[in-house]
C-alpha cells in the first residue's frame, strides 16, 4: 500500500478535489446558527468581551501563542487551498486566515502596546458590537479540521484561534443552544450526560447487548460496571448506548476475546466533552469528572470508544487538568484493537466482509499522525477489498461537521452542501460498500451527507466490522453458569450504583 503521508502525484490532486458545479446561494448563505445568548446590553458586550478576554490572557497561556502570531501573521491565504470550506463556496470570509485575523486584530488594537499607540493617533475606537457578531457568525462556519495548518508558510493554528474566539464569546453569554443545553445536562442535570440517559436505561441498554451477542454468537459477552480494579475503565460517546449497538457488541466482544478486565463507570460514563469545541472551563470539569469515577473504581487506565474528540480530549488534556505526569494513561480503543490483533488474541475470519471497504480519518484523532496506521493495519487483517481515499491519513478531508457543528441540527443543510461536500465526492468514487468512520460525530455527520448527496454507501464503525468478523470460543463452564445468572447480578456484586448528576 502506498504511503499515507506522500505527496499527491501529478494529476491526483485535480481528481480529489474536482467536484459539481458550485452551489450558488447556499454556499454563500450563512445558516442562522440557535445562540443560547445572556440576557445583556448589546452596547456592553463589546467591554464584557475585552475584560474576558484580558482575564484569559492573565490566567492562561493564549498570550505566548498571540504574541507570536500577530508577529508573523502571513495574510498570503495559502491555507486556502486547503480549507473544504473555501473549496465549496469561493468567499473570502471562509479563508482560516480572513478568520483568524478578526480576533488577532482585537489582541494587535487592545492587548500590545503599539496597538494601543497607534489606536490613540488614529483616534481608533475599537471592538464594536457588529465585530463580536461577525465573530460568532464565521467561528461555527469553521470545523477546526486543522488541514490549513499544514498550509500556513508561519505555522499558524487557525484553528486554535477559532477555538479561543468561541471560548470568549461563550464566556459572555453566545454560543450554541445545543452545545450549551449538553453540557449543563452533563455537568450539572440528574443524569450527569449529554444525552440525558438515566442509569436504569444504560442497564437495560447493555443487558439487551448482551442478549443479543448470546443469540447471535452464542457467547456470553457481558459489560462489567462497577468492577473495582479493572484495568481499564471504558467512557465512549454516550450517544453510542442509544445508536451504536453493533459497535458496542463488537467492543465488548474484542474484550472478550482477549481477556483483559474493564469497566463501565455507573456514576459517570459519558466521553463526550464539549468542552474541546467552545469551552475550556466546561473542558476541564468533564474531564474532572472521568478521573473521579477512575479514581473511585481504582482503574488502572482509561480508555476511550470511538469518538474522535473524546479520545483527542482524553489524550491531550486530561495529563494537563488532571494530574500531569501522574495522570492515568490514556488510550483508544482504535490503538487497543489493533494491538491485540497483531498480538494474535483477537481471531477474525478474513471470508466474512468481503465488501468493499474505505476508511475516513476523524480529524481529531488522524491530524497530529496519532491515530492514522492502526485501524488501516486492522482493516487490512481481515478485509480483502480494503481500498484508500485520496487524500487520506494526516492530510484527510473533514466529514463536514468537526468543532461540534454536527450538534446543530439547524445548519444541516450548510453541512451536507457546504462544508461536506468534498468528503461526499471523495466517499463517492471509492465506490466502497462500507465506509468506517471511528467517531461518533463524524458517523452522524456523514450518514446525512450520504443521505443528502445520494452517496450508496454505509457508515460504520470500525468495531462493527469487527463484530462480524470475529472468531469466539465457546463459554466455559463457569461462564455459562454466569450467562444464566438473574438481571439484578449484572452489576458486580449486584450493589445498586451511587446517584449521578453531582455538580462538578
Amino acid at each position: 500500500m502506498k504511503s499515507l503521508t506522500r505527496p499527491l502525484e501529478p494529476g491526483e490532486r485535480e481528481k480529489a478535489y474536482s467536484t459539481p458545479k458550485k452551489p450558488d446561494a447556499m454556499a454563500r448563505q450563512r445558516l442562522p446558527v440557535r445562540y443560547h445568548v445572556e440576557d445583556c446590553d448589546v452596547a456592553d458586550r463589546p467591554r464584557r468581551f475585552l475584560e474576558v478576554f484580558a482575564s484569559i490572557l492573565k490566567h492562561t497561556n493564549y498570550r505566548l501563542a498571540l504574541d507570536h502570531y500577530v508577529r508573523v501573521a502571513a495574510r498570503c491565504a495559502r491555507c486556502a487551498v486547503a480549507c473544504p470550506i473555501y473549496d465549496a463556496t469561493g468567499d473570502s470570509r471562509d479563508v482560516p486566515c480572513y478568520r483568524s485575523e478578526m480576533l488577532l486584530s482585537i489582541y494587535r488594537r487592545h492587548f500590545t502596546l503599539s496597538g494601543i499607540l497607534r489606536a490613540r493617533v488614529l483616534a481608533d475606537p475599537g471592538l464594536t458590537d457588529e465585530k463580536i457578531q461577525e465573530m460568532a457568525d464565521s467561528y461555527y462556519n469553521c470545523t477546526a479540521c486543522r488541514r490549513c495548518h499544514f498550509e500556513c508558510p508561519m505555522g499558524i493554528d487557525h484553528a486554535l484561534i477559532a477555538h479561543l474566539g468561541r471560548y470568549i464569546l461563550s464566556e459572555i453569554g453566545i454560543a450554541p443552544r445545543a452545545l450549551v443545553v449538553s453540557t449543563r445536562e452533563q455537568l450539572t442535570g440528574k443524569t450527569a450526560n449529554t444525552s440525558a440517559i438515566p442509569l436504569p436505561a444504560l442497564l437495560d441498554t447493555l443487558e439487551f447487548l448482551t442478549e443479543d451477542i448470546q443469540d447471535e454468537k452464542g457467547v456470553h459477552v457481558p459489560f462489567p460496571v462497577d468492577r473495582e480494579g479493572a484495568e481499564y475503565i471504558f467512557f465512549t460517546s454516550v450517544s453510542d448506548f442509544m445508536m451504536e449497538a453493533e459497535t458496542l457488541k463488537g467492543i465488548a466482544a474484542a474484550f472478550k476475546a482477549t481477556g483483559d478486565s474493564w469497566t463501565i463507570g455507573s456514576q459517570y460514563y459519558d466521553g463526550i466533552n464539549y468542552g474541546l469545541f467552545y469551552s475550556d472551563q466546561v473542558m476541564e470539569h468533564v474531564l474532572r469528572k472521568m478521573r473521579a469515577e477512575a479514581e473511585r473504581l481504582k482503574a488502572r487506565k482509561i480508555i476511550i470508544g470511538e469518538c474522535g474528540h473524546a479520545a483527542r480530549t482524553a489524550k491531550f488534556f486530561y495529563p494537563a487538568f488532571c494530574g500531569g505526569k501522574d495522570a492515568l494513561p490514556v488510550v483508544s480503543i482504535l490503538e487497543y484493537t489493533d494491538r491485540a490483533i497483531r498480538q494474535g488474541r483477537i481471531p477474525l475470519d478474513p471470508k466474512i466482509v468481503s465488501e468493499r471497504v474505505t476508511y475516513h480519518d476523524p480529524c481529531n484523532i488522524a491530524r497530529t499522525g496519532w491515530i492514522v496506521r492502526q485501524p488501516r493495519s486492522t482493516l487490512e487483517a481481515f478485509c480483502p477489498q480494503y481500498v484508500e481515499m485520496v487524500p487520506n491519513g494526516r492530510s484527510n478531508l473533514c466529514c463536514g461537521g468537526g468543532a461540534g457543528t454536527v450538534s446543530l441540527d439547524e445548519v444541516r443543510p450548510y453541512r451536507t452542501t457546504v462544508s461536506g461536500r468534498l468528503k461526499a465526492e471523495q466517499i463517492r468514487r471509492t465506490e466502497a460498500n462500507y465506509c468506517v468512520a471511528p467517531c461518533a460525530n463524524c458517523k452522524k455527520q456523514l450518514r446525512e451527507l450520504m443521505e443528502d448527496q445520494g452517496v450508496s454507501c454505509e457508515i460504520v464503525g470500525l468495531h462493527d466490522l469487527i463484530y462480524k468478523a470475529i472468531v469466539l470460543p465457546p463459554d466455559s463452564a463457569a461462564e455459562a453458569a454466569s450467562a444464566q445468572a438473574p438481571a439484578s447480578e449484572g452489576i458486580e456484586g449486584g450493589e445498586t450504583p451511587g446517584r449521578q448528576g453531582e455538580s462538578p
